[in-house]
């Protein structure tokens, strides 16, 4: 069977969850990762309304589109976050944020990355994709001068808040799938793999391959795949543009909105960056990857209508699966 080739719904929050099914739907996508903000998929209501995960179901069988992973990376940032601030209010719910004490934010992200577990194990779905947040990233420029002992101390903050929620996640058969991106515990290659250590490489906590945030960094998405290939549980098809070269334009962007032809890179939407996608899909064949393909559409300078049925088309002609058999197997006779 075809991998599914699913559309992310994080971008699409603005609209109402049955017309992003419509959209889907129309465009040949197989189904969706549904967003845990918007009215997309609402974590405290689905524990709480025992009708609301099977009107959810109804909707997308309405449009006969199927749902492998839920996605809860706004609230799963506030988890290890340092600085806590207005960054985070703008994006937690209400009941998250509470009066905007840190650490409480941080413990009610906690609780609520821990029912999204529970919530998505109603929905009958495995796999949570989201961000874990980070007390060290503001540490990446290393000046003032940042001691070992202080990146030592944000992986054990990471792993004691993390490891009682990913208990939650094997209490309910579901994993974490987290996207190594920027800001997060796991930015490239060797923090993913210090962020594996740090919780004794339990299984519960996976990754989500994006390689839009690879190429930007000068890492290689195909041997990520290949060198991570127990645990690549969900994949995000996203690009990446660098235009960097004019001895003006930087990695590190200069604070400058996307789109704006001043940044060293962009996001684009799927086929129009940086990223190798043949190869890729090629690596996902050769480590056995069988889950979803999703479509995470971002490009500031294209219509999304347009994009989002174009990328689907895209990723539709690339991902190809593999032979059943070695082509030159023909080539040997035998009884």
């Amino acid at each position: 069977m075809a991998r599914p080739i699913t559309l992310f719904t994080g971008q699409w929050a603005d609209l109402p969850f049955e017309e992003v099914c419509r959209l889907a739907a129309e465009w040949g996508y197989d189904g969706l990762e549904i967003a845990c903000w918007g009215d997309h998929f609402e974590v405290d209501r689905a524990l709480s309304d025992e009708s609301y995960v099977e009107r959810k179901r109804e909707t997308l069988a309405k449009y006969d589109l199927g749902v492998w992973a839920i996605s809860n990376h706004l609230v799963g940032q506030a988890v290890c976050d340092h600085p806590i601030d207005r960054r985070h209010r703008d994006i937690l719910p209400e009941r998250i944020w509470g009066d905007g004490d840190p650490e409480q934010v941080r413990r009610a992200a906690a609780r609520e990355m821990a029912d999204t577990a529970r919530a998505a194990a109603r929905l009958g779905v495995d796999t949570v994709v989201g961000f874990t947040g980070s007390s060290i990233w503001h540490l990446l420029a290393m000046f003032p001068p940042v001691s070992a002992a202080m990146i030592d101390d944000g992986y054990a903050d990471f792993a004691a808040r993390w490891n009682p929620i990913l208990d939650v996640f094997d209490e309910v058969g579901v994993r974490f799938a987290h996207e190594v991106h920027p800001s997060e515990i796991a930015y490239d290659y060797w923090t993913t793999t210090r962020t594996l250590e740090a919780i004794g490489r339990r299984p519960a906590f996976g990754l989500n391959w994006d390689p839009s945030h690879f190429v930007w960094q000068d890492l290689d998405p195909v041997g990520f795949i290949l060198d991570f290939a127990d645990r690549i549980y969900h994949v995000d098809c996203k690009d990446a543009k660098v235009r960097t070269g004019d001895g003006r334009r930087g990695r590190l962007a200069s604070h400058l909105p996307w789109a704006d032809p001043r940044r060293g890179w962009d996001f684009v939407s799927t086929g129009h960056g940086d990223v190798p996608w043949e190869d890729c899909f090629r690596a996902l064949n050769t480590i056995g990857y069988r889950g979803p393909l999703s479509i995470e559409w971002e490009d500031a300078g294209m219509d999304r209508l347009v994009g989002a049925r174009e990328a689907r088309e895209f990723v539709h002609r690339l991902a190809f699966d593999p032979p059943a058999a070695a082509f030159d197997a023909a080539f040997t006779s035998g009884s």
